[in-house]
């Protein structure tokens, strides 16, 4: 159950966040260092991106172009499908959260033992490639991803963060990308269903991170998502 906060949290405007992704802003937490909250870009409402879209899609109400509306949705469907064993491979919701960017909605954050803000999978593969221990923790991130059936679009990179203890890889952590992303998703009442798709999520989350390798061998540059300076993970 997500419990409804309705305490006003100022932010610090948007250079505070320290990350910034397609349509959010993620804060850390100023009442709490191990959580962090969740906004919706300013440049990114639900009516910019509504206006942006094509018929028939522009017809539809504005809460379903809103990510924390949609994403507080998926939570409340793993709860029930999947329960507690989904919070050892997402982060734990906290409930609603009023700021100066609108409502926001606060979770759990991932940090590494050293208190810095846990990096994402694609950056880590950027900067250490695929050493012996992420190896092992992808593996069992994918057996337990696997067996709880957990309901997901396709498994990015910079979706996923590599917490470390002792500079070492100990878990991953799925942060967006959450909920089938079918218009009738039977997988949500099927678990062989549900099990089955999750473990086709991981074969292609392996052909992701060659892809990533790939071209961490070529002049490309990292991208736009995923990245966080020193600066932004001592925060």
């Amino acid at each position: 159950m997500i419990e409804q906060v309705s305490a006003k949290v100022m932010l610090g405007g948007e250079a505070a966040a320290f990350s910034r992704g397609g349509n959010r802003l993620c804060f850390v937490d100023p009442r709490d260092s191990g959580r962090c909250i969740k906004v919706l870009r300013p440049d990114r409402s639900p009516a910019i991106k509504r206006g942006e879209s094509g018929f028939p899609k522009n017809l539809k109400p504005l809460s379903s172009f809103d990510d924390n509306r949609e994403e507080a949705g998926v939570y409340a469907a793993i709860q029930r499908s999947v329960g507690e064993a989904a919070f050892s491979m997402i982060p734990r919701l906290h409930g609603w959260v009023e700021t100066e960017f609108g409502a926001g909605l606060c979770q759990d954050l991932v940090r590494d033992d050293d208190g810095l803000i846990a990096v994402t999978l694609k950056q880590y593969l950027w900067q250490r490639g695929r050493d012996a221990a992420l190896e092992r923790v992808l593996a069992e991130f994918g057996a337990a991803w696997s067996a709880a059936g957990m309901p997901s679009r396709k498994l990015l990179s910079h979706n996923l963060v590599v917490q470390c203890a002792g500079g070492n890889p100990l878990r991953l952590w799925v942060i967006d990308g959450l909920g089938w992303p079918d218009l009738l998703p039977l997988a949500s009442y099927c678990r062989g269903l549900a099990r089955r798709k999750a473990r086709r999520r991981i074969t292609a989350l392996e052909d992701t991170i060659r892809e990533q390798l790939d071209k961490r061998d070529t002049p490309e540059d990292f991208g736009y998502h995923g990245w966080l300076e020193e600066e932004q993970r001592a925060r």
